[in-house]
């Protein structure tokens, strides 16, 4: 039987699994595994979404560890935080698979608006994962020039959000 995990299916599953009480829970397709642990031993580890380079992404859920593996015969390598899509401009990348929110909460401003300045540090939006909100703080200065994605939108781990022209 082949099995397909798009987005879509994997956060209904993580979702699902996060409402539940199963501890721990295995899956495994062709050129994926998904493993999730949690509250084992009392132990509080830090979760992490894995790739094949084993890179820590980003926290999920404490007192609980998530991993996911890509199985493949190519070699591959993790998309960067911050990639170049034109020579000018860095992008702002997303480090892990989320709902994108350019404001801490409905009805407030937004972090960053194209145009603004933003610093080494700055938070510039925030991930959902897992029910919880991650900021995401930006890794260079510089001005935002465009914001590629629409708030409250789902993005893929290595998705461009914003293009910065470095100062």
């Amino acid at each position: 039987m082949t099995m397909n995990l798009d987005h879509d299916s994997l956060h209904r599953l993580l979702a699902t699994l996060a409402e539940s009480d199963i501890q721990e829970f295995r899956l495994e397709g062709e050129d994926f595994r998904l493993e999730v642990k949690r509250n084992l031993s009392g132990s509080i580890s830090g979760p992490s979404l894995e790739s094949l380079s084993s890179s820590e992404v980003a926290p999920l859920q404490q007192q609980s560890q998530l991993k996911v593996e890509s199985i493949s015969t190519a070699p591959s390598d993790p998309p960067p935080a911050v990639a170049s899509s034109r020579s000018e401009f860095i992008e702002i990348s997303a480090p892990m698979v989320g709902t994108f929110y350019r404001a801490p909460a409905p009805g407030e401003p937004s972090f960053v608006e194209v145009g603004a300045r933003i610093s080494v540090g700055q938070t510039v939006c925030i991930l959902e994962a897992m029910k919880l909100m991650n900021e995401l703080e930006a890794e260079i200065s510089g001005e935002i020039i465009e914001i590629l994605v629409e708030n409250g939108t789902p993005v893929e781990f290595g998705q461009a959000l914003m293009r910065v022209k470095p100062s």
